[in-house]
Order: structure tokens, then sequence, then C-alpha cells
């Protein structure tokens, strides 16, 4: 992948392109959004990370925005400071399809964006992810289950959404704290299996198997 790194923390986003380097990405690094917009416009890139914190007049989420209205649709992964929570709202609300919390490892990095683009495009248009026979819609914030419409609470929704994200792979436990509750628990606690007991009970259609396979000592997923 070619990918375009907007990062005002210069020795941070240096060592980020230098791992991508090793896992075999081109990266192009400019510190601010308004040289960034040049650069979209007459040069290629499969993908883009921007730190939600910018120093200038353009912050990250202004840089996603500016992008989305300017119908650039490759994938952006936004950084945020540990903890953030509203900021990664903000940042997906704008468009970001992803984020990730500093420190980076570029590893986890690829693999987001290897994750998003197997994502079909319409999809990302319609905000509708499926997954087996279950089916979310999430700018409506409803789910179905074969055919069926299924009742569950916010944070039930947001753990169902992130795992048909993602089928097929598994969430650990600490990635769904960090995606669904932004860090807002300690991982150890019991939160993650507590609210996945709940999605399961309202999942649940008799002479249907379970859709939530457990992989012990890791964590969740739901096949694709």
């Amino acid at each position: 992948m070619r990918l375009l790194i907007i990062e005002d923390d210069q020795p941070l986003a240096t060592l980020l392109a230098r791992d991508l380097a090793t896992l075999g990405h081109e990266s192009v690094i400019i510190d601010n959004g308004r040289d960034a917009f040049a650069l979209v416009a007459r040069d290629r890139f499969d993908g883009i990370v921007v730190d939600r914190l910018l120093i200038g007049s353009m912050d990250g989420v202004s840089v996603i925005r500016w992008l989305r209205d300017a119908k650039v649709e490759m994938p952006i992964i936004m950084l945020t400071a540990y903890g953030m929570r509203d900021q990664k709202i903000e940042g997906l609300d704008a468009g970001a399809d992803d984020y990730l919390v500093k420190p980076v490892d570029a590893a986890e990095l690829d693999a987001r964006f290897r994750a998003i683009m197997r994502r079909p495009t319409d999809t990302l248009q319609s905000g509708i992810l499926r997954a087996g026979d279950i089916e979310v819609n999430v700018h409506m914030h409803r789910a179905w289950r074969a055919g069926r419409s299924i009742e569950v609470q916010k944070q039930e929704f947001k753990l169902l959404t992130e795992l048909v994200r993602n089928a097929g792979g598994v969430m650990t436990r600490a990635m769904l704290i960090e995606t669904v509750w932004g860090y807002d628990f300690d991982p150890k606690a019991k939160i993650v299996d507590s609210y996945v007991k709940r999605l399961r009970d309202a999942l649940h259609i008799e002479g249907l198997p379970d859709p939530i396979e457990t992989v012990r000592g890791v964590g969740y997923m739901i096949r694709g």
C-alpha cells in the first residue's frame, strides 16, 4: 500500500513510516491538512492516516470532513490520544473508517487497513453490514437476524456492530473495550462477557445456532 500520513509529530511519523516499510508499504508524510489536500488531488494513495490533534487551523476532524466532502473515498484511519472517547466519536462521525490509539503499532494499522478494504464499497456508503444471517444498519441503529428485527440496547448494538464489521476475525476483549466503551473499563473486567451474554440472548432464535463464537483465552467472533 501507498499511505499518506498526516502527522505533525515528526519523530512519531518517521518511526511509523519506517515500521510500515518493513511490512512492504510506502509512506508519504505531511505535517498539516492544507498541504495534504494538494497531495491527494495530484497523487495516488491507498489509504490515509491522520492525527486527530494537528497543530494549526485545521485539526484532524476538519481534514477528514473536507476529504469526505470532496468525495475522497479511500480508507481513512484517525490517530487519537489514549482514552479520548469523544474525539474518536467525532472523527468517526466526520467520515473516518477506523481509529487507533497512539502509540501506533504498524502491524495493527496494516491489519485495520486490510479489514477496511475487504468491506464492500456499498457497505461503506449505505452503512449496512452483514455477516451470515445478521444484518446491521449503522445509520438507523437497527439490527435483524434471519429477517427478524432484533431489539438491543445502545451498548449491545455497538458490540454487535463491531463483531459484524470484523466478521471472520477474532475481536479480543481489549479491542472490544476500546471500540465499544472507549477504554472506560479495565480490560480484565467482565463487562465484555456480560454484554456478549445479553447479545446472545437477543440474537437467539429457536432452531438456529449461536452466531457468536467464543475463542477461549482470546475473545469473540461472528463468522462471515
